[in-house]
């Protein structure tokens, strides 16, 4: 697997996970909390740290850092964090998934396991400006807008669009963090 492209003096990152084949998995609600009660989690008990989120029927796009900026423990943070929710959602396919998701899950790309739910890579990108950090931030709120699947951002649930679009602060799933720049 692609390791986590942790950049000595970067803090904070913009992830993809994407489901295995583009499997539109999160279409449901139980899959979706699988992924939000594990950031929360790892929010509680690992020292991560969301900035914003999205989960898209088929992947999830994340702004995240270490609460003490430990990329060390911020790399073991996300690794774990993808092993656990990838043996949730593996089991939530297995039980509750057509039999075309079962196959495709059951083949993995990769030879070193019998199932694989995650792709291999995480598109891992260091936010290095605060315009940077901005266009991810709007690109990952505004992506359910423009796939069609809203007519406004803050409408969709799995996102921390209302959070920090809305005025008052809009209800999410996951413990957010701003960022100071």
């Amino acid at each position: 697997m692609e390791t986590c492209q942790i950049q000595e003096g970067a803090a904070v990152y913009y992830l993809t996970f994407t489901v295995i084949d583009w499997l539109p998995v999160f279409i449901a609600e139980e899959p979706c909390l699988i992924v939000t009660e594990s950031l929360n989690f790892c929010h509680d008990h690992k020292a991560l740290r969301i900035n914003a989120f999205v989960i898209m029927p088929t992947h999830a796009h994340l702004i995240l850092f270490d609460k003490d900026f430990d990329n060390d423990r911020l790399r073991r943070t996300l690794q774990d964090m993808r092993q656990f929710t990838g043996r949730q959602l593996t089991d939530f396919c297995q039980q509750r998934m057509p039999e075309a998701f079962k196959q495709v899950i059951n083949n993995p790309q990769r030879t070193d396991r019998a199932r694989q739910f995650w792709q291999q890579s995480r598109h891992p990108v260091a936010i290095w400006t605060e315009s940077f950090w901005q266009s991810k931030l709007n690109y990952l709120h505004d992506n359910p807008r423009r796939k069609g699947l809203v007519l406004e951002a803050a409408a969709w649930r799995f996102s921390s669009a209302a959070y920090w679009l809305l005025d008052p602060p809009g209800e999410t799933d996951v413990k957010l963090t701003g960022i100071e720049w």
